[in-house]
C-alpha cells in the first residue's frame, strides 16, 4: 500500500500558529507530512531560508511524521521527487479559496500523469486572523509578535 504523503509548501517567513495548527490537525488524514520551505522569487524574505527551517525543524522536533525540506521550483515537481499525492493547504478566507483554487487548476493541467490532488484544512478561529505578512509587519514596528508564532521562532 502507498503512503500518504502530503507536501505543505510554503515560505513560512515566519511560520505562525496558523501554519502549526493546520500541520498538527493534518498529521492523522497523513503518513508524512513535508514542510516545504520554498523560495519564492516574488516575495522579499524578511528571515533567510536558514533560520526559517531551523525555527520549523525546532517547533516539530518530537514529530516523527513530519519532515522539513527546502525546494525551488514548481511544488508539482516537488510532489513528485518526494512521491507525494497531496499537497496541504490552509485556507482563512474566501479570498484564501480563490487564489488557492486557481494554483488547483494550473497544477492539474501541469501534472495530468501524477494525479496530486490538493487538501484544504480551514484554519481554527482562533488562528484565522494570523499571516506570516501580519507577523513581519508586527517585527518591524516593534509590536509583540510572539502571541502569533511557534515558541521557537523569536528574533
Amino acid at each position: 500500500m502507498d503512503s500518504k504523503i502530503a507536501v505543505f509548501p510554503g515560505t513560512f517567513d515566519p511560520i505562525t500558529l496558523g501554519h502549526y495548527d493546520i500541520i498538527i490537525r493534518s498529521l492523522n488524514l497523513f503518513d508524512k507530512i513535508v514542510v516545504a520551505i520554498g523560495k519564492n522569487s516574488e516575495k522579499k524574505h524578511m528571515f533567510s531560508i536558514h533560520k526559517r527551517k531551523k525555527w520549523i525543524q525546532k517547533t516539530f522536533l518530537d514529530f516523527p511524521k513530519i519532515e522539513i525540506d527546502l525546494f525551488k521550483g514548481l511544488t508539482t515537481s516537488f510532489c513528485i521527487k518526494k512521491k507525494a499525492k497531496f499537497i496541504l493547504r490552509g485556507i482563512r478566507n474566501q479570498f484564501d479559496f480563490e487564489f488557492e483554487k486557481n494554483i488547483i487548476y494550473v497544477n492539474r493541467e501541469l501534472n495530468k500523469k501524477n494525479c496530486i490532488e490538493t487538501i484544504f484544512i480551514l484554519s481554527s478561529y482562533k488562528n484565522s486572523h494570523i499571516s506570516s505578512r501580519a507577523v513581519r509587519d508586527i517585527i518591524r514596528n516593534k509590536g509583540d509578535y510572539t502571541i502569533f508564532v511557534p515558541p521557537y521562532v523569536r528574533v
